[in-house]
């Protein structure tokens, strides 16, 4: 898969309700964000326009309205950005990265126990949408 465009935090509230809403209008994501930001709409508006730009969002006119659906999956901006994290602070391996966390007292028992039946089923033919290697 080619990388996917980075998007800033901001960006990033604005693709999590055009991912749960799509297609969805100007006036609906605006509205949605202003329950949840101090942003103004203007600054939503930009926000929207940049993710355009960066061939994130795309938009279809319907009249006066631009409604929105987005180019990239979810899944895989996710992906990308948790192995983008993986790299930056934890070479690259997940052992290393819950290995921290498990030292330092940061997973609950109940965490630990969701870890356990996780990597327990992965060897039974469970991927849970994950791709090996």
């Amino acid at each position: 898969m080619t990388a996917l465009p980075q998007i800033s935090e901001a960006e990033y509230e604005v693709m999590k309700i055009v991912w749960k809403y799509a297609p969805i209008n100007t006036n609906e994501i605006t509205d949605r964000l202003l329950k949840t930001t101090s942003w103004s709409p203007k600054t939503i508006q930009t926000l929207i326009k940049r993710l355009v730009t960066k061939g994130v969002l795309t938009y279809e006119k319907d009249g006066r309205v631009f409604v929105y659906t987005p180019l990239v999956q979810e899944n895989d901006y996710v992906g990308q950005e948790s192995r983008s994290f993986l790299n930056r602070f934890y070479g690259g391996t997940i052992t290393s990265m819950l290995s921290s966390f498990i030292e330092n007292d940061r997973l609950s028992e109940s965490e630990i126990e969701t870890l356990r039946s996780l990597l327990s089923g992965q060897g039974h033919g469970e991927k849970n949408g994950r791709k090996n290697g």
